[in-house]
């Protein structure tokens, strides 16, 4: 008796997707970070300008990661598939599940049951189809609730980020049972404290009226700007971003194992990695000459 293989992934990553995704990640570090940067004479007015730019930079880039999937799908050689018809329909049911768990929390407290979907989802299905989720589920959960907004292709990186991030997690194929789940929970919440973290770098540059302590100021060195982040991070969104890790880790613990199996069953009978195969008929079989 063989041993089992490892369960395959619907989007492996290869260099074409390492590099698109890459490329899509400095992307997202410039539209975080630029503000950073800006000079004392900078007139920052808040992302209503730039967000539609980095919007329309980040739908192609996207593009570009199911682009690079299907294309090293079809040059795989035999090899384990790109993105296909399985893996799309499978990314459509999971994001319409994370659009769906959301507004669950109704934003009360930082509550966003969504996170452990994603976290499991990227774990089971890898980083390449992960921050592809993550991007597609905050976009459906923005058109569902309403949140269209200058911060969302902000959200849509962020969260991108936190599902490619739990499918890089050690062990994908071996590590099982609590150890998994202690992994997960632990990863969970602090991606949960960073996604916080990250999403108050795109707002914070631009509220006006903080006091001198915790505001940004323009042309200051970044390590200045840094430790005023800190402490408004600390001061002002901590109480909301400690409740959405605490549900985070509840939620994996609680609903993990379940959840787990169930996706890796949907991938095991889905087939991802299956090769197709023809062979000749067997002798004797009547050919369609034969039966003309």
């Amino acid at each position: 008796m063989t041993p089992p293989t490892p369960l395959a992934r619907p989007v492996p990553l290869g260099r074409r997707s390492v590099l698109a995704l890459a490329l899509t990640s400095l992307v997202g570090v410039a539209g975080f970070g630029w503000p950073l940067l800006a000079s004392t004479r900078s007139a920052l007015v808040g992302h209503s300008a730039d967000a539609p730019w980095l919007f329309a930079l980040l739908l192609p880039l996207l593009l570009a990661v199911v682009v690079a999937q299907i294309s090293e799908g079809r040059t795989a050689g035999g090899g384990a598939p790109g993105l296909d018809a399985k893996s799309v329909a499978l990314l459509g049911v999971l994001a319409a599940a994370g659009a769906a768990l959301r507004p669950l929390g109704a934003g009360t407290a930082g509550l966003e049951p969504m996170f452990f979907l994603m976290v499991l989802s990227g774990r089971v299905l890898g980083p390449g189809f992960g921050f592809v989720l993550g991007a597609l589920s905050m976009f459906a959960s923005a058109l569902l609730t309403g949140g269209v907004g200058p911060w969302l292709p902000f959200q849509m990186l962020a969260m991108g980020w936190v599902c490619l991030g739990a499918g890089l997690l050690p062990g994908p194929a071996r590590l099982r049972g609590r150890r998994e789940l202690a992994l997960l929970a632990a990863y969970g919440a602090v991606a949960s404290l960073l996604y916080g973290v990250v999403m108050n770098l795109q707002g914070w540059p631009y509220i006006a009226g903080l006091a001198s302590s915790i505001s940004f100021v323009p042309g200051d060195p970044v390590s200045e700007n840094l430790v005023r982040f800190a402490v408004y991070c600390l001061t002002t969104s901590l109480g909301w971003d400690l409740p959405r890790a605490a549900l985070t880790v509840v939620l994996c613990l609680t609903l993990g194992t379940p959840v787990l199996r169930a996706l890796r069953r949907a991938t095991r009978r889905a087939a991802f990695a299956a090769p197709v195969a023809f062979r000749p008929p067997p002798s004797g079989y009547p050919s369609d000459r034969a039966t003309d």
